[in-house]
C-alpha cells in the first residue's frame, strides 16, 4: 500500500499549486491514498467547506488537521457530517465535534488514520498525547488493518521523536507536521515504523512559513503581533511524503520525501 502525504497546506496559492501539482505526482508515483493537513488551507487559519471540496476534487482523499481546526464556523459541520474525510486531533480535553481517527476505506483493504497533537510549546490545553495513542491501540481492533498512519501536530522535534520511539513497532508510520519546515530523519525504526518529524508545508516559497515574509519581519521589528497575510502568486514548495506500508505486516517498507517547487 503506497500513501502520498502533503505537509500543511497554506493558503490559496498552495490549493492551486496542489491542483497542478498533484496530477503529476499520482501518474509517476501510483498512490493507493492521498492525504494532506488542511488546518491552514482557508488563509493560513482553519478550513470550510468550499475549500474542502476543492482540494477533495483536486485528488486529496483524506484530511488531517491540527490546534486550528476550529478557527472556521464551518468546522463542526465538517467533522461531524457523514463519511466525513477530516479528523481533527484525538487528545483535545473535554468533548468537542469530531474524531481524532478513523479507519479509512482504500480499496479492499483498510488504514487507520490518528490524528494528534502535541503539548511541548503549544498555547492550548490538550491531554497527553502519548497516553491518548496508547488509549486508541487498545480500543481499535487492528487486526484486518493494512496499516496505521498517525499524524503527530507538534512544535518541538524532541517531542515528535520520543513519540515514535512509543509507538515504533504497534503503528504503521508517524508523520510529523505543523512547523511548516521540513526535515530530513525520514527513516523506518527498528521495529518497522516509518517516520519523519516534520513533512513540511505546501506554501510559498518566499515566505516565513507560509505568511508574507514583509509581514513577519515588520512584527518581529516593532515586537507587536501581525496579521496573517498569504502570497497570492509565485513559487510554492510542495513538501510530501511517500509511505510504503506492507499490509500482511503493518509495517513501513520505504518512506521518502517528495520534494518539488512549482510557479503559480
Amino acid at each position: 500500500m503506497k500513501v502520498l502525504f502533503f505537509g500543511d497546506i497554506v493558503g490559496k496559492i498552495s490549493r492551486r499549486a496542489i491542483k497542478v501539482i498533484l496530477p503529476k505526482l499520482k501518474e509517476e508515483f501510483q498512490p493507493d491514498l492521498v492525504m494532506a493537513n488542511a488546518e491552514n488551507a482557508a488563509h493560513g487559519s482553519g478550513v470550510t467547506k468550499k475549500i474542502l471540496e476543492e482540494l477533495n476534487q483536486a485528488g486529496i482523499e483524506f484530511f488531517t488537521s491540527g490546534n486550528h481546526i476550529f478557527k472556521k464556523p464551518e468546522a463542526n459541520e465538517l467533522l461531524t457530517a457523514k463519511n466525513s474525510i477530516i479528523i481533527r486531533p484525538a487528545n483535545y480535553q473535554g468533548e468537542l465535534p469530531g474524531k481524532g481517527y478513523k479507519v479509512v476505506e482504500v480499496g479492499s483493504k483498510k488504514l487507520l488514520v490518528i490524528n494528534l497533537m502535541g503539548r511541548v510549546f503549544i498555547p492550548e490545553e490538550f491531554d497527553c498525547p502519548f497516553k491518548k495513542v496508547d488509549e486508541i491501540l487498545d480500543q481499535v481492533d487492528t487486526n484486518d488493518l493494512a496499516g496505521i498512519i498517525v499524524d503527530f501536530h507538534a512544535e518541538a522535534t524532541s517531542e515528535k521523536v520520543a513519540f515514535g520511539w512509543h509507538v515504533d513497532g504497534r503503528v504503521s508510520a508517524v508523520l510529523g507536521t505543523h512547523t511548516h519546515v521540513p526535515t530530513a530523519d525520514f527513516k523506518i525504526l527498528p521495529q518497522g515504523t516509518g517516520y519523519i518529524t516534520d513533512v513540511g508545508m505546501v506554501g510559498a516559497s518566499e515566505s516565513v512559513i507560509g505568511d508574507k515574509k514583509e509581514t513577519v519581519l515588520n512584527s518581529f521589528l516593532t515586537d507587536g503581533s501581525h496579521k496573517v497575510e498569504i502570497p497570492e502568486e509565485g513559487e510554492v514548495q510542495v513538501n510530501a511524503v511517500l509511505v510504503e506500508i506492507d499490509p500482511k505486516t503493518k509495517k513501513t517498507t520505504a518512506i521518502n520525501r517528495l520534494d518539488r517547487k512549482i510557479k503559480v
